[in-house]
């Protein structure tokens, strides 16, 4: 029988970070995908600053930056003519710790090429149309059956097989969840004649249905997402697509010169009910699905990858197995916040802004924290470290890396820390502890004995 210490199912966003992730890690790690190629549409087109931050680490940074561009303003028409102009974003002034102060515009086909670009520099692979049927898993590990009739077994199975997981349904695992929006919607990558690029441009109707038409920063296309009218039956083909953007706009069906992708959808949030079943992990929309508004879905999953990757890692190498355990603690926690803030940006209760940037998600009431100190400062465990300027450069390309690192401390306790002998001022007093990814997850007056204690704790003595 074929055999990994990792399967990931889904070669979306989330199952393309964890194979970068425990690839550079040198982690044996198979991805498969029942399609067969790459997701061809711009659905999550957003890239919050946090997950820049991610893909810094990631080394993918740059090419996402040379890849999108900023969000426009949006341009309100009615009845052909142009009535107002908004930011989509609140905005706010970034401070020294925030090195990509605002969201990025990258259609999600563009994003996921070049995570799989750099998934197979780091010498990781994905099978295409390899559908998983069905699995059962003991003590030792999982057995996942494919329609081709194979067989793999790994050591850990992690489900980034999308809302409609396949690997959820087999574990009995439940979603909760609500209907954020009655209404259903049309969302499609096109070319259209006679709109400038520099707009969101945005065509609300008098029954509260409306079509957008936003361009997709570097390419020629733009992003048509739509909102019927309630009980309406989409139709998601080149004509349909182009009789909508007539109905709703001033534009003729024939200035739509090309549709590349189109889909349907109706809002809604939901949440699994467990993130974890022994050794099979749930990520990504498999665990959380939320609107497309905001451009949470993807930032979230992302995240997912980025939490669990190190922690897989570590339990390979021989840390307890009760870390994995950390993964549904700190990520359902944070995917269900995160979901009511989606929810609330689709109905207007919440601007774009602060709120969705994703830089203040942090881990401080999870196990793995401990803050130590009598007064902590502004930084404290669990928070996600900020980026500082530091002799030779900034703090993030000390954080660049699969490993620890330790603010404060001329000595590391033990192999594989990074250190630092002064913490940067802006943290305030302490030394702080950095997980790999990028929180600090121990925090105290000085490097004690307590700080290898944890660490011992956390990897294994």
């Amino acid at each position: 029988m074929d055999t990994t210490d990792v399967l990931i199912v889904g070669a979306g966003p989330t199952g393309l970070t964890l194979g970068i992730d425990l690839a550079r890690r040198g982690v044996a790690a198979r991805l498969v995908e029942r399609a067969d190629a790459l997701f061809p549409g711009s659905r999550g087109k957003g890239i919050q600053p946090r997950t820049q931050e991610v893909f810094d680490d990631l080394g993918v940074i740059d090419a996402v930056r040379a890849s999108g561009g900023p969000y426009p303003d949006r341009m309100v028409w009615r009845d052909g003519e142009r009535v107002g102009e908004e930011s989509m974003f609140e905005r706010f002034e970034p401070d020294a710790g925030t090195p990509y102060p605002a969201p990025l515009m990258v259609p999600q086909w563009r994003t996921q090429e070049i995570l799989y670009a750099r998934l197979t520099e780091l010498g990781g692979k994905a099978a295409f149309g390899r559908e998983v049927t069905g699995l059962t898993q003991d003590a030792d590990g999982v057995d996942v059956a494919f329609a081709d009739g194979t067989t793999v077994r790994a050591r850990h199975v992690v489900a980034a097989d999308g809302g409609r997981s396949g690997i959820r349904r087999a574990l009995g695992v439940g979603m909760t969840g609500e209907t954020v929006d009655p209404a259903p919607f049309v969302v499609a990558d096109l070319r259209v004649r006679g709109l400038d690029r520099s707009h969101w441009h945005a065509f609300p109707a008098a029954d509260d249905s409306a079509l957008g038409l936003c361009p997709l920063a570097g390419t020629e296309e733009f992003q048509m997402a739509a909102r019927l009218p309630v009980g309406s039956e989409p139709d998601v083909t080149e004509d349909g697509v182009r009789e909508l953007v007539a109905r709703y706009t001033h534009l003729a069906a024939s200035d739509v010169t090309e549709v590349r992708w189109a889909s349907e959808f109706r809002p809604r949030a939901a949440l699994a009910d467990r993130f974890r079943v022994g050794r099979v992990f749930l990520a990504g929309d498999a665990a959380h699905v939320h609107s497309p508004a905001g451009g949470q879905g993807l930032n979230t999953s992302v995240q997912d990858a980025y939490n669990l990757g190190w922690k897989l890692d570590a339990v390979l190498r021989g840390a307890p197995e009760s870390l994995l355990n950390t993964y549904e603690e700190e990520r359902r926690a944070n995917a269900a916040a995160v979901l009511e803030l989606s929810t609330g940006v689709h109905r207007g209760e919440v601007r774009r802004g602060r709120a969705t940037v994703q830089l203040g998600v942090g881990y401080r009431e999870s196990s793995l924290s401990a803050e130590t100190r009598t007064e902590p400062g502004r930084v404290r465990a669990g928070d996600r470290a900020p980026d500082a300027e530091i002799p030779g450069g900034r703090l993030f390309d000390l954080f660049r890396g699969p490993h620890w690192t330790l603010l404060g401390a001329a000595a590391a306790p033990r192999a594989g820390v990074r250190t630092l002998p002064s913490a940067p001022r802006s943290y305030g007093p302490g030394v702080f502890l950095v997980r790999p990814d990028g929180y600090v997850g121990w925090a105290g007056e000085t490097a004690t004995e307590d700080l290898a204690a944890y660490l011992d704790s956390v990897l294994g003595g």
